[in-house]
């Protein structure tokens, strides 16, 4: 396993960061407790220190699950983030949001699941229109002083939200965002325009969501109805989003360069994130420990540029998705 440093924070996290939105037991592809210990455990063995988990996923479950298990180890050694914004449970007043109350009281109720006295990345999940980002960035200040989150981080925006964000927490003297987990994958580059150049230039670390575009960087264009997600009669069937844009092209180039390694679709897919030169870490998440490994595996990958040149070329613009 190869370490990186996460932006400004300072802390060494590993180049793959094992996303936990499996956990739990509110979808029927969801990992039970043991199924979760099995992946957690072994991302462990194999080097990872990086965990991602929130609130929201699976009602808090996805934190007991990965909380039990991390309790077992040295809790210095690992880093966990998690999220808020979605409710957890019943959608009642302020059970969702970027309000103080929500965040105080969210934030000691993931503590609780996770077994923790501090969270080392606490993560806005989306912007919250109805809530100034001052009153939001006070609450996370506070968190930090009082020793319950290391360091903030957030989540899919339009560069200008981020900006705006940046300058208040400059202008009021208050804890500034050190890491952004954003929309980004090879059929999907609009973050590339202006999101990506200011996390470079502000040191903010990049920790991309869905790096494998939900399945569709993972096997042939005409495969994808054959998988639960891929399903065109899914809600959440991302194929539509990510064939526009050239990528079906991407797809069928991923199929030619993975072949050519001796390799996997998915394995290329993520060797190309771990050498892009925005990307801190991607957020991999898996129901499969063989799959786990081949993410890892993937990390000895070494794409050459015309590789990457071939890969990209098809990459057209299109419409903001993923905020």
């Amino acid at each position: 396993m190869e370490y990186t440093t996460l932006g400004s924070t300072g802390m060494d996290v590993s180049e793959i960061c094992l996303g936990c939105m499996s956990f739990g037991s509110e979808e029927p592809w969801m990992l039970d407790r043991e199924e979760g210990r099995e992946i957690i455990e072994r991302a462990i063995d194999l080097g990872i220190n990086f965990f991602d988990t929130a609130n929201a996923y699976s009602d808090g479950e996805s934190e007991e699950i990965l909380g039990d298990v991390l309790s077992e180890y040295d809790r210095d050694e690992q880093v966990v983030a998690t999220k808020v914004r979605f409710p957890v449970g019943e959608d009642t007043p302020n059970a969702a949001g970027l309000s103080r109350k929500t965040i105080e009281q969210e934030l000691d109720a993931s503590l609780e699941r996770l077994g923790m006295d501090t969270v080392d990345l606490y993560q806005t999940h989306r912007v919250d229109p109805n809530t100034p980002p001052e009153t939001t960035l006070r609450a996370l200040d506070d968190a930090v002083r009082r020793g319950k989150v290391r360091h903030v981080g957030t989540s899919s925006m339009y560069a200008y939200q981020l900006a705006e964000r940046l300058r208040t927490s400059e202008r009021e003297d208050l804890v500034s965002y050190e890491t952004m987990q954003n929309h980004y994958h090879l059929a999907y580059r609009e973050e590339e325009r202006d999101m990506l150049p200011m996390c470079d230039n502000e040191d903010i670390g990049v920790i991309p969501w869905g790096p494998l575009g939900q399945g569709f960087l993972t096997r042939p264009f005409e495969e994808l109805a054959e998988t639960d997600r891929g399903d065109p009669e899914n809600f959440h069937n991302p194929t539509s989003e990510y064939e526009r844009g050239g990528g079906r092209e991407i797809n069928e180039r991923l199929q030619e360069v993975a072949a050519d390694h001796g390799v996997t679709m998915a394995q290329v897919a993520l060797a190309w994130q771990y050498q892009n030169e925005y990307v801190t870490a991607p957020i991999v998440g898996t129901t499969s420990v063989e799959h786990l490994e081949d993410a890892v595996e993937a990390l000895e990958i070494d794409l050459s540029a015309s590789d990457i040149a071939y890969l990209e070329d098809p990459y057209e613009p299109q419409p903001i998705i993923g905020i």
